[in-house]
């Protein structure tokens, strides 16, 4: 996926894959599994909210973005509830 650096070589004209992660990241993808912890989260009440993309653009990270929405909750802006 994202832990991988193609170089290109131009004297042979064949690429060649460098891992760019440090070792002890080394993770198998092949072993992955999608949507491994969705049924407990649901089962447990996790809240997770799904941001639009240009909404989610407007925070730098979670936390600002938890922030945010309990501002918005507490009625300091001026949102109705």
């Amino acid at each position: 996926m994202y832990d991988k650096l193609i170089v290109y070589d131009m004297k042979v004209k064949t690429k060649k894959v460098q891992d760019e992660l440090r070792p002890e990241y080394d993770f198998d993808y092949s072993k992955a599994v999608r949507g491994k912890y969705h049924k407990r989260l649901m089962a447990e009440g996790a809240n997770i909210v799904m941001l639009e993309p240009d909404v989610a653009k407007a925070f730098v990270d979670s936390a600002a973005g938890a922030h945010g929405i309990m501002t918005l909750y507490r009625g300091k802006i001026g949102v109705r509830s």
